[in-house]
């Protein structure tokens, strides 16, 4: 018999953490927030009387019916019962407003919810940019992507991944995706007992600014996403095997090989500045593409 997934919910009772992860937003008063999961509305009663517009998407319909009594004098406050891998975030504010987002992410769509938040935010950016080719013109959000800031609590393992350096053992695809659209800083840890019921494992917040290195880089977001893939498609291959699986020639990547990156090795030991330098080499229309970006 076919039975829904949990919803994995471990509501934050501590109140020093909850006020520690609405300070880490900095000053909202200007600004629209976005919360994934709000659930009791721990952190929801702090930013209500500090940003300009608050946008509470919930998933628990029941939790959704009581957010929406509890915050029904809230002339800032939105509840919106919706998932948020299908939500157009982009859809919620004008097209020329930028967002800050803040949340507690269920622990098993983790990765689902930052690859989502990444391709939202990326494709407002590209959205602007093509209109800004149309009309001539450089407004100043056409260089910005959809959010500013996010504030987010994982599973601190997650975190370490998130954070983790070339050449560690936590670095990975998700490690190089989030960083090359997001600098990403740990704030703090919380034992399981800081929620209810609480979970069997500790919990990181992390504050992510976002900065997509596209054109830093000099790489086409599409093209370069892929490539990534590709790369950490075998964990315990190397990369040039890696590469081979995927129908790239002995020849190529000899040809195109930059002397910075050993023959033998994987993916988790390579930045993304010498993953760039390799996918321009190996696809040179990647090197004219970032002028469709500016």
């Amino acid at each position: 018999m076919f039975r829904k997934p949990k919803l994995g919910q471990n509501f934050l009772v501590d109140d020093s953490a909850r006020t520690a992860i609405a300070n880490a937003l900095g000053d909202v008063r200007n600004r629209t927030v976005i919360e994934i999961g709000p659930g009791h509305g721990a952190i929801t009663s702090i930013l209500t009387t500090r940003c300009r517009r608050l946008i509470a998407i919930e998933f628990d319909p029941t939790l959704v019916t009581e957010l929406q009594l509890h915050f029904r004098h809230a002339f800032n406050v939105e509840v919106l019962h919706a998932d948020i891998l299908k939500t157009d975030l982009a859809s919620l504010v004008p097209p020329t407003e930028t967002v800050d987002i803040v949340g507690n992410l269920p622990y098993y769509i983790t990765s689902d919810i930052l690859l989502h938040l990444f391709a939202t935010a990326r494709g407002k950016a590209e959205v602007a940019r093509g209109k800004t080719d149309l009309m001539r013109t450089n407004p100043p959000s056409a260089n910005r992507g959809l959010i500013d800031h996010a504030v987010i609590m994982v599973q601190r393992e997650v975190a370490d991944r998130l954070a983790a350096q070339p050449g560690s053992r936590d670095y990975g695809l998700l490690t190089a995706t989030t960083q090359l659209h997001a600098h990403v800083e740990p704030l703090f840890t919380l034992p399981p007992t800081a929620f209810s019921p609480p979970p069997d494992v500790y919990s990181t917040v992390l504050r992510l600014d976002f900065a997509p290195r596209f054109r830093e880089l000099r790489v086409d977001p599409a093209g370069f996403d892929s490539f990534l893939k590709t790369a950490f498609a075998q964990k315990r291959k190397t990369l040039v095997n890696c590469l081979r699986a995927a129908g790239y020639s002995a020849e190529t990547l000899r040809a195109a090989w930059p002397t910075e990156i050993p023959t033998q090795a994987r993916a988790e030991s390579i930045a993304l500045e010498e993953m760039a330098t390799l996918y321009r080499a190996l696809t040179p229309r990647a090197v004219e593409a970032p002028r469709l970006l500016q």
